[in-house]
């Protein structure tokens, strides 16, 4: 199928570029922070990165599905990949050399926290239009399997970023490695150019109200949809330790900028491992249960990865690309490397279910709803770690999410029974 390839091709260049900036900025704010005579940096601004993405990606996510599904969606893609490029240029002059002369660090950092806003927003409408065009691309019966190579490409873009994104930081420098974003990002234009114009599914136009009201009405009124949504927004809020790798790789296991990057990409290594032999043995029976299962363990996960620098010893035991190698650098990136295995499966099942659970005509509201839900998860998450960690410190702070995303899993385990019962019958693929 050559166009869900050229689809995957534009999917995979931009979470390339998205996850390689994400990376990359988060690491130049904490630099910014940095205290020579504490010889830390401020964890609470990787928590405020993570709430100025979720603002936007809430909150105009309300009427972003309306308009997704009431456009073409080649072209409403474009409109998003061309906003990214311009916030790629922009993040580029904001770390030149000269801008640094010109404006404090205070006021740099509020710069960061402008184009993360405008990246949000973007992001609001990007991702119900993707999640819209693959349902137009590819025919329903081979859903499960499109949904796990789409995820496939996501989390291998996800692994390749942030690790090329330290690597660069550490070789070239912020400037260069912003720049190379932007390159990515054009790839990912080239790619979508290669796609024909989609007809539009939903052609009747209506109020914006009343096209937002049956979208979220058609969230809550399938219990099984609302349940995984619930589930991930909730869990993975207080399983958010990412948002706190650059604390680790600084402050506690003093592994530097590449440390930083392996850690980033620990997470998207694993989840490349899970779904390239989900892609031979996709999930088909008992999907609730699994889901459940999955999160328990991702909570288990960071909860050992909180603990890592008290587990192993500081002493070097080699060697790798110039990168220090600890017994304690070894059970953090083991532990996000699971976690990364448990998410990804979790990803694939909610992605299945929204898929074959969703109208053609309602996609881009549905998708909208699912951004709101994961955006509250993701970021959210990320703003709870660091508040967290500035007030009961980055260990504990780091555990005690864990704990708490068990703690949902079991809630929600008995208040939602169809979590163990929903199946994913053949005749709902035909």
């Amino acid at each position: 199928m050559p166009l869900f390839r050229y689809f995957l091709a534009m999917r995979f260049t931009l979470i390339l570029a998205l996850q390689m900036q994400s990376a990359v900025i988060s690491y130049f704010v904490y630099k910014l922070t940095y205290n020579e005579a504490t010889h830390k940096g401020d964890p609470v601004v990787l928590g405020l990165i993570g709430l100025w993405e979720v603002i936007p990606a809430i909150g105009f996510s309300l009427v972003s599905g309306h308009f997704v599904d009431i456009s073409e969606k080649k072209k409403f893609i474009l409109k998003c990949l061309t906003g990214y490029f311009l916030l790629a240029v922009f993040f580029v002059l904001m770390a030149l050399p000269k801008t640094q002369l010109i404006f404090s660090k205070h006021t740099i950092i509020w710069l960061a926290y402008l184009g993360i806003f405008i990246g949000g927003a973007i992001r609001a409408f990007c991702s119900p239009a993707l999640f819209s065009m693959l349902g137009l691309l590819v025919p329903r019966e081979l859903l499960p399997n499109a949904t796990t190579w789409s995820s496939t490409s996501w989390q291998i873009g996800a692994v390749a970023g942030p690790l090329l994104g330290g690597t660069m930081i550490a070789l070239f420098g912020f400037e260069a490695s912003l720049v190379a974003v932007g390159v990515l990002v054009a790839i990912s234009i080239f790619a979508n150019t290669m796609i024909p114009v989609q007809a539009l599914v939903k052609r009747e136009k209506e109020p914006i109200l009343k096209s937002l009201g049956e979208g979220i009405r058609f969230v809550f009124r399938s219990q099984i949809i609302l349940a995984v949504l619930t589930l991930d927004m909730f869990a993975v809020l207080f399983g958010g330790a990412v948002a706190l790798l650059p604390v680790y790789a600084d402050d506690i296991l003093k592994v530097g900028e590449v440390g930083f990057g392996w850690l980033r990409a620990a997470p998207a290594i694993g989840a490349v491992i899970a779904l390239l032999f989900m892609s031979v043995l996709p999930v088909k029976k008992n999907p609730g249960i699994k889901l459940s299962v999955c999160f328990i363990g991702f909570g288990i996960s960071t909860i050992i990865f909180g603990y890592c620098g008290s587990l192993g010893s500081g002493e070097t035991i080699g060697t790798f690309l110039g990168l220090r190698v600890t017994p304690a650098f070894l059970i953090a990136l083991s532990m996000l490397l699971l976690g990364g295995v448990f998410d990804s499966v979790n990803v694939v099942i909610r992605h299945t279910i929204l898929q074959v659970q969703t109208p053609d005509n309602m996609r881009g509201r549905v998708a909208a709803v699912n951004t709101i839900f994961i955006s509250s998860s993701n970021e959210l998450g990320a703003m709870e770690s660091g508040i967290t960690a500035k007030w009961m410190g980055t260990v504990p702070a780091v555990a005690f999410g864990g704990a708490m995303a068990i703690v949902v899993v079991a809630v929600t385990w008995f208040t939602a029974p169809m979590l163990r019962t929903f199946k994913l019958h053949d005749k709902e693929l035909g």
